[in-house]
């Protein structure tokens, strides 16, 4: 997983309106310049923010991509969970799942 990678992208998308111009008009050209795994490319181009989520993505990165597919808030969040539900937990990153965890 390149996770790095995933994040590197989203947050472009958030912050250069160029690539988010390129990735409307020339996605696939625009995901190849990245290292990403079939899953990960193929989550970003269908907008599964749940999936996104589990593979660890940080969520202030997620949450602009999120408004970005055209996503509100409520949504977002329900995305999430879903992931979860669907995907199982979160794999990487900074997020884990609270009661995963041990005091």
């Amino acid at each position: 997983m390149s996770l790095y990678y995933v994040q590197k992208l989203l947050y472009q998308l958030n912050r250069d309106p160029h690539v988010r111009e390129r990735f409307a008009s020339s996605r696939d050209s625009l995901l190849s310049e990245y290292e990403l795994t079939a899953e990960e490319r193929n989550a970003i181009a269908d907008g599964d923010i749940g999936l996104l989520y589990v593979m660890g993505v940080n969520g202030q990165i997620l949450m602009h991509y999120s408004a970005l597919i055209g996503q509100n808030w409520d949504e977002y969040i329900a995305a999430m969970r879903g992931g979860v539900k669907v995907h199982g937990p979160v794999r990487g990153g900074l997020y884990t799942m609270l009661e995963d965890r041990k005091p």
